[in-house]
């Protein structure tokens, strides 16, 4: 659970999950840009792949509480619905529900044994994977997991239901059939065209019973679980009190969970610094500059870092003025993105290097800088995009005009956000007014940044972070063309048909090299278009209290819950 601000994660960007940081502001692009093919290559960070405290169940004590805190309240918990992918309800619900898979800290995926004892492509033509289910697992109303799950979860997320308002149909589009295979526990998916990241695919694993109609998949989810099958189960949600509470669950078939409890508190993420020093919880994030001078000497503490998939960006919406895409561009033009990073990187022990890629992180393979002219700082540049979309000059320190309208611009903050990310955004909004572009910086609750700005996509620029995007396939969410009032994870709203149909070429593309230039090509086209600023890759930095095991800075790894401790 890093935090620092606000975060949304797919499944897989995301999505998430851990916390985020929110900052904010104007760019967007379009026109020509960076080349794939003359991409400069990134150096890997210097943190490590993960960082944890690791250590085997007997090393730890039974019993105990672990508190972590939480950034805003969760609504609905269904993560195959849209307004499910906030970071932390996907992190918590794959531990409350099959997590078929997780991944180590290199990103490669491995099967959870608890639920799955296999799977693995049985035909090529057409692609067929089949999966042998641990035939101990079993959901909390007594039902064993079998094909009708697997067959319920296609039919909900592959866009062919109405009245399903689902985050993501990535992958589950492209499958033709789901099948009881020789036996009860074992389940055959048949695709009609290959796709290489199904790993990612039914995770978690969501049971039919909760989501056979519209109304429940939407709405059976808000404010509960309905179905559970996992080691820990949900004991209380509070809403008034503002926490969730989880607990071992006695009919888990596998091994048991060492932490007594494990609590979920909101609060503000200003709020963490002060609540871990006050001994209220015992995780929390540390990349400010604020909050780790604070933090790296406290009492019983420990600072971890890694890298995750995790990326600090500016978005740009696609009405009014920046429905022109010179507009967009001359937006990221004009931001001077090293000194912006300088501003996050202040005070933090870890260096924040500039991110090039929408789709690749620096420490993954594959990785290059697609950037080009769309993320240089070119102030004249920026200010001739301007005049040729048809904004003229109004005087130093004044907006730009065009048929009686002032070039004016609104940036949606989470009100929580940090200081350090309050004062990038200022940076930038001084930035956009050397080029002519008045930014007013406008702060809203916390809990409404999200479902009421971001997801709507009621902003003109907003600043978010992107979590846990791989599998790759899982980005085409977040730049895909909408489909009537389906936004997926593209809150922009802004696409094209190329970069929709070079993303969808390249999960279909089973060779990880050839798949690796089709995301890039797609990747310098989405400079191109002036979707999104990227800034840089968000290093995790987070403070642990002394004693706790196997949780802390996870890198590209996923969590689990159950395995979270303290030592003997």
């Amino acid at each position: 659970m890093d935090a620092s601000s606000s975060p949304a994660r797919g499944f897989g960007r995301a999505a998430a999950l851990a916390l985020a940081v929110a900052l904010a502001a104007t760019a967007c692009t379009s026109g020509g840009g960076g080349s794939a093919d003359n991409a400069a290559k990134s150096e890997p960070p210097r943190q490590g792949a993960i960082d944890i405290n690791a250590k085997s169940p007997d090393q730890l004590r039974d019993g105990g509480e672990v508190r972590f805190p939480l950034y805003q309240w969760i609504t609905q918990w269904n993560p195959f619905q849209v307004d499910g992918r906030y970071g932390d309800a996907v992190e918590i619900m794959r531990e409350l529900e099959p997590n078929l898979f997780t991944t180590d800290e290199t990103g490669t995926f491995k099967p959870v044994t608890d639920y799955l004892l296999e799977a693995k492509v049985t035909s090529t033509s057409p692609q067929v994977i089949t999966y042998k289910l641990n035939p101990k697992a079993k959901w909390s109303d007594g039902k064993p997991l079998g094909y009708l799950d697997f067959k319920a979860d296609w039919e909900a997320s592959n866009g062919r239901k109405d009245g399903y308002n689902i985050a993501d149909s990535s992958g589950y589009e492209l499958i033709s059939g789901v099948e009881q295979g020789a036996d009860a526990n074992e389940v055959k998916v048949t695709f009609s065209e290959p796709y290489a990241d199904w790993q990612n695919l039914f995770r978690p694993l969501i049971p039919a019973a909760g989501i056979g109609t519209a109304d429940d998949f939407n709405k059976g989810w808000i404010d509960k679980i309905p179905v559970t099958a996992g080691a820990l189960k949900v004991a209380a949600m509070d809403k008034t009190a503002q926490t969730v509470t989880l607990v071992p669950d006695p009919a888990w078939w596998g091994a048991k969970p060492k932490a007594e409890k494990i609590t979920f508190r909101v609060m503000s993420q200003s709020a963490t610094t002060q609540a871990f020093l006050n001994n209220e919880i015992d995780f929390a994030a540390a990349g400010t500059a604020t909050a780790y001078a604070q933090l790296k000497d406290a009492k019983d503490t420990v600072i971890r870092s890694a890298s995750p998939w995790d990326e600090v960006h500016l978005s740009f919406g696609g009405g009014g003025a920046l429905a022109d895409q010179k507009v967009r561009q001359a937006l990221g033009k004009a931001l001077d993105r090293s000194a912006l990073i300088k501003i996050a990187n202040n005070g933090v022990p870890v260096e924040f290097k500039p991110l090039g890629n929408h789709i690749f992180m620096p420490n993954q393979t594959g990785y290059q800088d697609n950037s080009g002219e769309w993320a240089k700082f070119d102030l004249a540049a920026a200010r001739k995009a301007l005049d040729e979309a048809g904004w003229k000059e109004a005087g130093s320190g004044q907006p730009r005009t065009k048929d009686g309208q002032s070039l004016t611009l609104h940036f949606v903050i989470n009100e929580s956000t940090p200081q350090a990310q309050v004062d990038l955004a200022t940076a930038a909004q001084a930035m956009w007014l050397a080029a002519g572009v008045k930014v007013e910086l406008d702060k809203v609750p916390a809990n409404d940044f999200f479902t009421k700005y971001v997801n709507q996509g009621k902003f003109d620029i907003a600043s978010w972070r992107n979590t846990d995007s791989f599998p790759l396939s899982t980005s085409l969410t977040n730049f895909r063309l909408p489909q009537g009032d389906n936004v997926f994870g593209n809150y922009s709203k802004l696409g094209t048909p190329e970069i929709d149909g070079l993303l969808k070429k390249a999960a279909g593309t089973i060779d990880p090299v050839e798949a690796a230039k089709l995301y890039n090509q797609a990747d310098a086209r989405i400079w191109e278009l002036g979707h999104t600023v990227e800034l840089y890759q968000r290093p995790t930095v987070v403070a642990a209290r002394k004693g706790l095991a196997n949780y802390g800075a996870f890198g590209l790894a996923g969590v689990d819950y159950a395995k979270v401790g303290w030592e003997k």
